[in-house]
């Protein structure tokens, strides 16, 4: 708590002030995390002070709050362009990122819970800086980043605004930004230490070194490739669900199992069953063969019943990636796709289809055609 409150005082984000008339300081509270690695050990014990952003009030407290954030997609687009082009991508974690965005309207905080000052217990903290957990936190931070970037020479994406590229004569330099993480690699080694040591005169960093865990992606980048899994990510969803020790099946779901409202059915617990459907949505990232049976399931996130659990249990356990007719309701299909780049999946999506005399195959347009414009926005940039 004293090393995040020294945080502030270095980084001058805040004045102790007498309140003004009329004044509505926002409260504020301790956060406690434990920071794990790739291999689940506890690495860091984290103490935050964040704003109560939920006392403000739109218009008075703050205006626009939208920051971008990459797509898991953009990320796998570009762990499969350095693939191609033979470099790795490295990894840097800005520390207390938000601190660093400035904030243009005035906002008041209390003063943080167990240090309030002796000789003025009646003043406020004014803001310089953005603090966690105010609503225009995260755009005060991207817009302090991208200035800077755009400062130093980087080209920002048409598409994807959280790609930045540098040019310096026949080497590259691209960033991707997800929040406080930045990955980045180049095609020269001169280029990408310069690089680091130039954000770390600016912000205080942790340099990572090489990507190897990233959003819950453990990422191995070798000669032959890179490979992607979420064997970590895997282990914690089954120890959350209480379904570590549970059997798993070494073959697919029966051809005769088919899932309907089953409104006569036992209901069961919503909110658990939603967050068994998110979890496994979010393995979907490298397991594209559960999708179709995940998305099936989650077609009765509204009113789960007992059939339809045992259905994403089952799931955990293994799984069926076929369907034909397979709707009860209006006998629809449900087929996928795969957008590739190169020989490296980036991508994959189902859908429903209307076909009821038999499986036809989609090209999901919406999909296909926005991982097809951040590609073709990184191309334009390199050329």
């Amino acid at each position: 708590m004293l090393e995040e409150l020294e945080n502030f005082e270095r980084n001058h984000v805040w004045d102790l002030v007498e309140p003004p008339p009329n004044c509505r300081p926002i409260g504020t509270k301790w956060v406690f995390k434990k920071k794990q690695g790739k291999d689940g050990m506890v690495v860091r014990n984290k103490a935050r002070l964040v704003a109560q952003g939920f006392c403000q009030k739109e218009g008075i407290d703050y205006e626009e709050t939208f920051a971008p954030v990459a797509r898991l997609e953009a990320i796998r687009i570009l762990l499969a362009f350095a693939a191609s082009k033979g470099f790795k991508l490295q990894q840097m974690d800005v520390k207390s990122a938000f601190l660093n965005g400035f904030i243009e309207e005035e906002v008041y905080e209390r003063q943080p819970p167990g240090f309030e000052s002796a000789r003025f217990p009646d003043r406020v903290y004014k803001l310089r800086k953005a603090l966690y957990g105010l609503k225009q936190a995260p755009r005060a931070w991207y817009g302090r980043l991208k200035s800077f970037l755009l400062k130093s020479g980087f080209v920002m994406g048409s598409v994807d605004k959280t790609l930045f590229l540098l040019s310096h004569g026949g080497d590259t330099l691209i960033v991707q930004i997800y929040v406080d993480d930045i990955i980045f690699g180049g095609s020269s080694h001169a280029l990408v230490s310069s690089f680091a040591e130039q954000m770390s005169r600016e912000f205080e960093m942790s340099l990572m070194g090489e990507l190897h865990f990233f959003l819950g992606l453990l990422i191995k980048q070798c000669p032959e490739g890179t490979f992607v899994h979420q064997a970590k990510y895997t282990r914690d969803i089954l120890k959350k669900f209480e379904m570590g020790d549970s059997k798993p099946m070494t073959t697919p779901t029966s051809t005769n199992t088919a899932l309907d409202a089953d409104k006569d059915g036992e209901a069961v617990d919503q909110k658990e069953f939603r967050g068994m459907i998110g979890s496994l949505l979010y393995l979907t990232a490298t397991r594209p063969d559960i999708q179709f049976a995940v998305c099936l399931c989650a077609r009765y996130q509204a009113s789960p019943r007992t059939s339809h659990r045992q259905a994403v249990k089952r799931i955990f356990r293994g799984f069926s990636d076929a369907d034909h007719a397979g709707c009860r309701i209006d006998r629809k299909s449900t087929s996928g796709t795969c957008q590739l780049l190169g020989t490296s999946l980036v991508s994959s999506s189902s859908r429903k289809q209307a076909s009821v005399t038999g499986w036809r195959g989609v090209d999901n347009a919406l999909i296909k055609g926005e991982i097809e414009s951040q590609w073709t926005g990184l191309i334009a940039l390199l050329v």
